[in-house]
């Protein structure tokens, strides 16, 4: 960590073995009247903009698309985390993040406005020399350059350093020739400029990034045909001698892996903010379209699994934001102010798991909301002249941006252990103390707790047990091979976002039902406990199983024991009643108001 660095800060992943107040969570209910007004800027424009023209850009009508990009631009919306002296805004993080979740939107174009400010930007911004970035930045975000991300290929997807792409350094020593091609690059069949990655000289070692015009030797192939996100431009890039100056290399040669895999937490948890205005959209939809569509002599939003469905869609979306902007809180928190590239860049890396949890919960919980979105509007819910077809389909990509959900689910525990390892986290002593807490189990107190949430206070610290109960065992079992044991992280990684959703929720309803009347905060308590009630259910399902898988005779039973105990919620909630509450403040609203 860089010395400037050297403050009290909530570390990354403490969240797994330390516990937080209300207060040290960045919520929404936190917004300054600067960020409300970002907000409603970008609402305004997407929604009056950039939504009634997406059947045109599903035509690939790409000049349209440009002309959206700078229109965005013109209202300093592609800059707003980027210093002044790149023609940027210099707003903090949670800015960039507001932009984002409303950008989410947008359906496809989100995808080119994505690329556009963030993968297809921050290369340059964090990496890049001076003359690149003062070269380059103000073009793209003042939107008069179109920029693309070019890192997977046909054979390297998860395996970006399994790239066939290569640069070779010219006889003169002036340029770098390019050949290879890359896929699926979003903003490829119209990008000025190209941020691509490849090998110099064919090595790995050499892995590296360069800044490439577009020419006949760096040309876009065919558009994709798509599943979902028409309404963006997704093509390989085609590489065939391209001439790349030598000042056009971004940082140092061999630096192709920090860039990619750094700038990809940037995208991860803007992603998670992405996703959840997409679901925030199709939820209101849902709500509108159940109270006008009648059935039986009523509207079918007055049904009982009705009420269910949009209910706990409403759950899963309010999760999602508040694990989003929680995770963006504590970047800007650590950046403070008048800070530099490298210590912003520092300050992301610092909670990349927790970017990863964004990316996979928030991705996963669009999906759901739409998946019911189809459900509702029934058999209009498979055709296209309806919103519920296209969210669908639109949401299917996430899952597999910035890191499928698989990998990013390996590097969840992953990079938590790799903390621990290099003494970054206290989670080995922890795990210890645990195990002691395991072997000789206190006498339960009897004392009532009544305070607001306190049985789903401790049903998310006992989550948090759970995962370190799982990650030491498997640590311990598995020792260097735990690596190769992708079920065993899958599942860990499963309970530490639970951990992570859970408490995070709770948090958010303690500042809401202390800012609130009683009334208002009842919402919130309801949606908190629900979803604890029900993920501790889901945290049990996965470490029982997990256990039964890497542990057997006294030892097996031991941990069991300690699950069963872990587990136990002797003071359950009645989640119809609660979900049917949540459910009757939408349809009374007609609108998504949490």
């Amino acid at each position: 960590m860089d010395a400037q660095m050297e403050k009290d800060y909530i570390k990354g992943g403490a969240f797994l073995i330390e516990n937080r107040e209300a207060s040290e969570i960045f919520t929404p209910e936190d917004f300054t009247e600067e960020h409300k007004m970002i907000g409603e800027t970008i609402r305004e424009f997407v929604d009056n903009e950039v939504r009634p023209v997406i059947p045109e850009m599903e035509k690939h009508n790409w000049q349209m698309a440009r002309n959206l990009v700078k229109s965005a631009g013109d209202l300093g919306l592609l800059g707003a985390s980027v210093p002044e002296e790149y023609g940027g805004a210099a707003l903090d993080q949670v800015s960039g993040v507001i932009i984002a979740e409303n950008v989410g939107r947008g359906g496809g174009f989100g995808t080119t406005f994505g690329a556009q400010t963030s993968i297809g930007l921050l290369p340059i911004l964090y990496f890049g020399s001076e003359e690149l970035k003062q070269t380059w930045i103000p073009l793209i975000v003042s939107g008069e350059v179109i920029t693309a991300y070019c890192l997977s290929e046909a054979g390297s997807g998860s395996d970006a350093l399994g790239a066939k792409c290569s640069a070779k350094l010219s006889d003169d020593g002036t340029e770098y020739i390019l050949n290879g091609e890359k896929m699926w690059i979003s903003n490829g069949g119209f990008a000025d400029v190209y941020i691509v990655f490849a090998k110099v000289d064919g090595e790995k070692q050499k892995f590296s990034a360069f800044v490439v015009d577009r020419s006949e030797n760096c040309r876009p192939g065919n558009e994709e045909h798509k599943m979902g996100i028409k309404s963006s431009s997704t093509t390989p890039l085609i590489l065939s001698d391209a001439k790349v100056p030598i000042g056009n290399l971004i940082g140092n040669v061999g630096d192709g892996a920090k860039i990619a895999f750094n700038i990809l937490n940037v995208g991860r948890f803007k992603l998670g903010a992405s996703v959840t205005g997409g679901a925030k959209l199709a939820l209101h939809d849902a709500i509108r379209y159940a109270n006008e569509r009648h059935q039986f002599g009523k509207p079918i939003s007055s049904f009982g699994a009705i009420k269910h469905k949009l209910a706990e869609m409403a759950i899963r979306t309010w999760v999602s934001e508040s694990i989003t902007y929680r995770t963006v809180g504590m970047i800007d928190t650590l950046i403070g102010d008048g800070a530099d590239n490298q210590k912003k860049l520092q300050s992301i890396e610092e909670y990349a798991v927790e970017s990863s949890i964004n990316k996979v919960a928030c991705s996963e919980a669009l999906d759901y909301v739409v998946d019911e979105m189809v459900q509702i509007y029934g058999g209009y819910g498979y055709s296209a002249d309806y919103p519920a077809e296209k969210a669908y389909r639109d949401s299917r990509i996430n899952r597999i941006f910035e890191g499928t959900n698989e990998i990013n689910r390996m590097l969840i525990p992953g990079m938590l252990m790799k903390r621990a390892m290099k003494g970054q986290l206290g989670l080995l002593q922890a795990a210890k103390a645990l195990q002691d807490e395991i072997l000789n189990p206190q006498m339960p107190s009897f004392d009532e707790d009544e305070s607001v949430l306190a049985t789903e206070i401790k049903l998310a610290n006992n989550a948090k047990k759970i995962a370190l109960m799982i990650l030491g065992t498997a640590a311990q079992k598995y020792m260097t091979e735990l690596q190769n044991q992708q079920e065993i992280l899958l599942s860990a990684a499963d309970i530490i976002i639970e951990s992570y959703a859970m408490e995070t929720a709770i948090l958010r309803a303690q500042k809401l039902a202390e800012r609130n009347d009683e009334e208002s905060a009842a919402r919130y308590v309801d949606i908190a406990g629900v979803y604890c009630n029900d993920a501790i259910q889901r945290v049990e399902a996965a470490a029982k199983n997990t256990i039964a898988a890497m542990s057997e005779g006294d030892e097996m039973r031991t941990l069991l024991v300690a699950l069963k105990r872990f587990t136990k919620n002797n003071s359950p909630i009645n989640t119809i009643a609660a979900r049917q509450r949540i459910a009757d403040t939408l349809i009374s609203a007609n609108k998504y108001v949490f």
